[in-house]
């Protein structure tokens, strides 16, 4: 045998081929599967990066997000609106983000090219499209006629289908104050008294229904302002609440100037206990259904049980709509011994007070004197 190295196989050219050492084929092989390892990644890299950017600038688009809707499914809402790209990215990016948990419910109006955050923050802050509204204005001694002409006038309501819900016993139901009203087939409208006064702003598109709930509500809230122990003070007296209300309707129609509010409230209650009737014009008005700008004597004839000229007591209900100060002055009426009062007629709107008849007959000769001389009518 001979000691040297057989060389391999010589080729057609006459050279001698070298075997390839297998170092140099795993480093080849390790390259290769390296090479496509980071074709891999960036290709991954490349799809997260592509499908977390901003879509396309656009038009504002309007998504309604359903009270309970999940992360997850508000990704899905997202991406079929055309706000992100991936709802599938999305959904991980909130996990990396640790967010989802605190969106809130409504309608939004997003812009395509928004960023992710921007959407994140705009969810989690409840920045949701303000819904149409409308306003109106009850003033202060509306009855519930003129406040369903009013309403109606300005196409908020079919008055029919108001008056008629009102007068339901369904209604009586929709606030706490209302359940006072007692079951007194007396009454010409159940809920008199019970819609509240104010300045309301409601959602466009608000049923009949929704008005009155929102205006009883109102109610609701304005008692919660009483002072606290307001209900035992009605116990102590023997009242009721729907009691309470119908003098606080008499004292809005009767008082203009508020200062003068507890002290009328206390010739109503002073009057109460005399078993006198209360002699106030304004019941014979809502007892007419009609202002008037005087009543006259053939008025105070009229049969109602809203007519106190005739029953020594309150009338069945209140007559209209009373203020906040008005419930309070019925609520804490000034001490006093007075059982009479008439209207100054010198343009100032206040009243004379008197104890006895013998001096209410001069306080109107006083305030007819006032007239005469032009103060007022």
């Amino acid at each position: 045998m001979s000691d040297h190295i057989q060389a391999e196989p010589t080729g057609t050219d006459g050279r001698v081929r070298m075997p390839i050492p297998k170092w140099r084929i795993t480093m080849w092989v390790i390259l290769a599967l390296l090479l496509l390892m980071a074709a891999g990644i960036g290709g991954a890299a490349l799809y997260v990066w592509n499908g977390l950017k901003p879509t396309a600038a656009g038009e504002p688009v309007r998504i309604e997000i359903p009270s309970g809707t999940s992360a997850f499914r508000t990704a899905e809402l997202l991406e079929d609106h055309g706000i992100i790209r991936s709802a599938f990215l999305f959904k991980y990016y909130l996990r990396y983000k640790d967010q989802g948990d605190h969106f809130q419910a409504g309608v939004y109006e997003m812009t395509p090219g928004m960023t992710n955050d921007e959407i994140i923050a705009m969810l989690n802050e409840g920045r949701t499209v303000k819904p149409e509204t409308f306003r109106f204005t009850i003033p202060e001694g509306y009855t519930i006629e003129k406040i369903a002409d009013k309403l109606a006038a300005e196409g908020l309501i079919d008055k029919s289908a108001f008056l008629a819900l009102a007068d339901s016993a369904e209604a009586r139901g929709w606030s706490s104050a209302a359940a006072s009203v007692p079951d007194d087939k007396k009454l010409l409208h159940p809920l008199e008294g019970y819609l509240f006064p104010e300045t309301y702003e409601m959602e466009a598109g608000s049923t009949e229904a929704d008005i009155l709930k929102r205006m009883m509500v109102e109610l609701d809230r304005k008692l919660a302002q009483l002072p606290e122990d307001w209900q035992d003070v009605l116990d102590e007296r023997n009242m009721t609440l729907h009691e309470l209300l119908t003098i606080a309707s008499l004292i809005e129609r009767e008082v203009a100037v508020a200062e003068e509010q507890p002290i009328v409230a206390s010739v109503i209650y002073n009057r109460l206990k005399e078993g006198m009737p209360l002699q106030i014009d304004a019941t014979v008005q809502y007892a007419l259904g009609e202002t008037k700008e005087r009543v006259l004597e053939e008025d105070l004839e009229v049969d109602s049980p809203y007519n106190t000229y005739k029953i020594p007591a309150l009338p069945p209900g209140p007559i209209a709509s009373p203020s906040l100060s008005a419930i309070r002055a019925a609520l804490e009426p000034e001490e006093t011994d007075y059982l009479y009062y008439v209207t100054k007629k010198d343009g100032s709107r206040t009243h004379l007070f008197a104890r006895t008849f013998k001096e209410h007959q001069e306080n109107i000769r006083k305030s007819n004197a006032a007239a005469a001389q032009g103060g007022g009518g």
